[in-house]
This record gives C-alpha cells, sequence and structure tokens, in this order.
C-alpha cells in the first residue's frame, strides 16, 4: 500500500502541545508544498483539528520512513527535537489504513460517533486535491474511508444516541411531548448553556421563544437572537401558563421554583403537562416539584445520567463498527494487492522471456533465419510456462494478505524486477 501516517491526538497529547501543531488552513498549501518538495513525499494529505493533527503521505520512493514526517513537524513548526516524541504515534500500510477509516467512522474520537470528525476529513482531502498532494494512493484511501464511515452510520446507532446536555433535551422532549413543531419555549436565566438546549430544541420545530431573567436586558438580547420574545421575571409563574417546555438556568442560589407555586400553574394550564429542565448548580427548581404528576422534571444530573447511558449504547455499537472496518480493511488490502499484481505479471512476463532470448541472441549468428525463427517461438513458449505458476499465483491472492505481500516481494527480488510506483 505504500502509506504512512505520523499524528498525535487528544489521548497522546495535551492540548498545549495539539495547539503548537496546530495547520491553519490559509497555511495548509505550503505545508504540503513543503512534505512533496522537501521530504520525500509523492502525495500527502494534513488532518488538523482541535483534538488531532495527522499526515497522511505515500513516500516518492517506496521507502516509509516515518523519520521524514516527523522532521517536517519540527521544521514547519520550529520546535526542537525530541520535544514531540512522547506524543507521536506512527503507522505504515495496513494499520494506517485502518486508522484512517476509524477516525472516518468517528471510533477514535473523543465522543464515539460524533459527526463533525468526518467533515473536517473532507475538508483535509479537498485542501490535499487544491494543492496538488493528493494521487492515486490518497484518493483511494479518503474516498474509501467515507465509504466506510457512511456504511458505520448507516448500519449501526452509533450516531443515534444524544450525548450533550442540549441534544438529551431534545430526545427527552421527544420522548414527552412526541411532535415539537407548535410548541413553545421558555428560558428562565439567559446562561450560555439554556441557551444551546433552547437553540437545538428550535431546531426540531419549537415555534416560539419566550426569555425571561433578572436583568431585562440580557433577556431581550437572547430573545432577539431567537426572534422571540423577551418576558418580565416579576411575571415568571404566568409566563409558564402557556408554554410546553422550560429551561432554567438563572445562578440563583435558591429555588425559584417551588411545589405549591406549581401546582397553581398546573391548573392554570388545566393539567397540560409541562417539560422542565433544571441546568443549574446549585439546583433553582425545588426537586418536590417531581411529585406533581403533570410535571417532568430533569436537572443535570438526571441528564449526565442519561448521557452515560447513550456513551455505553455508543460503545456497543462501536463493536459493530469495528466488525465492518475489519471487513473493508480486508478488502481494500486485496483490492490494493492485486493491483500492484497487475503491473508485476507484465514485468514478470517480461523479464523470464528476456532471461530465455538472451542466450538465443548471443547464437543468433551461427543459426539460419530458420533455426532462429523456430528456436524463438520454442523459447517465448518455455518462458509463459515457467511464468504461469507465478502468474497465477499472483492473480489468486489466497486471503493472507502478509504473506501474499511477502510473496511479492520475494518474486521481485527472485527475477531481479523493479517497478515503477
Amino acid at each position: 500500500m505504500k502509506l504512512v501516517l505520523v499524528g498525535l491526538n487528544h489521548r497522546t497529547a495535551p492540548v498545549e502541545v495539539r495547539e503548537r501543531l496546530n495547520f491553519t488552513e490559509n497555511r495548509l498549501p505550503e505545508a504540503l508544498s513543503a512534505l512533496r518538495q522537501d521530504f520525500g513525499c509523492e502525495e500527502a494529505l494534513i488532518l488538523s483539528t482541535c483534538n488531532r493533527v495527522e499526515v497522511v503521505a505515500h513516500p516518492e520512493d517506496g521507502c516509509l520512513r516515518t523519520d521524514r514526517i516527523k522532521q517536517f513537524l519540527y521544521d514547519f513548526h520550529n520546535l526542537q527535537p525530541p520535544c514531540l516524541e512522547p506524543y507521536l504515534y506512527s503507522l505504515t500500510d495496513r494499520e494506517t489504513v485502518r486508522h484512517v477509516f476509524r477516525v472516518a467512522s468517528s471510533l477514535d474520537s473523543m465522543v464515539i460517533g460524533e459527526s463533525q470528525i468526518l467533515g473536517q476529513m473532507k475538508r483535509a482531502y479537498a485542501a490535499a486535491s487544491g494543492a496538488g498532494s493528493s494521487g492515486v494512493f490518497i484518493n483511494s484511501l479518503m474516498h474509501r474511508a467515507f465509504h466506510v464511515a457512511k456504511r458505520v452510520r448507516t448500519e449501526t446507532r452509533i450516531s443515534s444516541s444524544a450525548v450533550s446536555v442540549s441534544y438529551v433535551a431534545v430526545e427527552l422532549a421527544k420522548k414527552i411531548l412526541g411532535e415539537l413543531s407548535n410548541r413553545s419555549i421558555l428560558i428562565i436565566g439567559a446562561g450560555k448553556m439554556s441557551e444551546l438546549a433552547a437553540r437545538n430544541l428550535v431546531k426540531f420545530g419549537i415555534s416560539h421563544v419566550f426569555v425571561t431573567n433578572r436583568t431585562a436586558a440580557r433577556a431581550e438580547e437572547m430573545a432577539e437572537r431567537f426572534n422571540g420574545t423577551a418576558v418580565p421575571f416579576e411575571d415568571l409563574l404566568s409566563n409558564l401558563v402557556p408554554v410546553d417546555i422550560a429551561i432554567v438556568s438563572t445562578g440563583a442560589d435558591s429555588y425559584v421554583l417551588r411545589k405549591p407555586e406549581m401546582q397553581r400553574v398546573i391548573r392554570e394550564r388545566r393539567y397540560r403537562p409541562l417539560f422542565l429542565i433544571d441546568i443549574s448548580v446549585p439546583r433553582n427548581v425545588d426537586p418536590a416539584i417531581n411529585d406533581l404528576e403533570e410535571i417532568f422534571l430533569y436537572d443535570i444530573d438526571d441528564m449526565q445520567a442519561v448521557i452515560q447511558a447513550n456513551i455505553e449504547e455508543r460503545h456497543k455499537e462501536a463493536q459493530s463498527a469495528e466488525a465492518i472496518i475489519a471487513e473493508e480493511l480486508e478488502a481494500y488490502a486485496h483490492r490494493a494487492a492485486t493491483r500492484q499484481a497487475g503491473s508485476l505479471i507484465s514485468a514478470l512476463r517480461g523479464r523470464v522471456e528476456q532471461i530465455c532470448l538472451t542466450e538465443l541472441e548471443r547464437n543468433r549468428n551461427v543459426m539460419t533465419p530458420d533455426e532462429y525463427e523456430r528456436t524463438e517461438r520454442m523459447l517465448r513458449t518455455t518462458a509463459h510456462r515457467l511464468a504461469h505458476p507465478f502468474i497465477q499465483h499472483l492473480k489468486n491472492p489466497d486471503g493472507n494478505l502478509s504473506r501474499y505481500e511477502h510473496e511479492v516481494e520475494l518474486i521481485k527480488k527472485m527475477f531481479r524486477i523493479e517497478e515503477k510506483e
């Protein structure tokens, strides 16, 4: 396969190291050009995100030397060896392919099943293509990686369960209220987390957003971002009557909603269900409200429990995803091996013919034209018969690809065949 990978990620390096190796988008063409011109890479791709920096390359001489790429990382970022050594990992050939497939499928992400990494990989590939640093090897690898990622997402449930507070809010709201279109929400307190949760709920159909805050100006500011309505904080209870969902995050050091008050709210709501999310620490909603049948109250610990359960579910699904990757890796390796065999078969036929005909050419002057022609035909037939068992083996790998690749190298060595990649 002739592929190498050098990189670091969130598991091998702290953020202060990762940020030192970051490649900004505007410097990617310069970096890819340096890899090709100065560091012996015929093809190269750089994936740079907040959680990982990885260089994938095909060396121009076929020599899988990861030290060249390490030196590139030192030089490009003005670092002195060996400061990166404790954090870097190096992979070659099959392990490179397997790693790229796992990254694309978000199995190597901080949050398994997240969707962001695939878009980042597609942008990295577009940058390599735009810089002219992608060719047969990188193109084949990345197209297959995108195919594998699609299979993992469609054939497993690795991305189906929410693993953030904001998306858990959506998941729970759908379970409790069903369809979210034409529903309304009241944000109590203009905090960042409540805004993010509300934003995701709006994506799934919430029709109107009300915002209340002790500081009216902050309420108006957030309401404007949602094209919603700011309402007075002193009218908090009456503003709970018309809405379907309320998110509470005021920063108060005591309860802003208590059970006796909410009993009156329920009666005014005519016992319609209310989904109430308290993401405040300390809690702003009296947990005794959970005793009220018409109110579905979740605090931050409840949300984290749902998140943990969903994370465990994703890890279970990851086992199925790993099986898909193993299957795809074997298929990719098989195609790569047989693709290499095509050029080797041609070279092998030519080499065996050359060996058989060399002695004939030396004796041309002592043979009549008819003798030469008959002998040439006989030797060409002999050459084809000698090459035939090797060619059949090259065309039909037995499934053990590591052994097959070793045998390919042995045939090249035996017949002194030097292939041009």
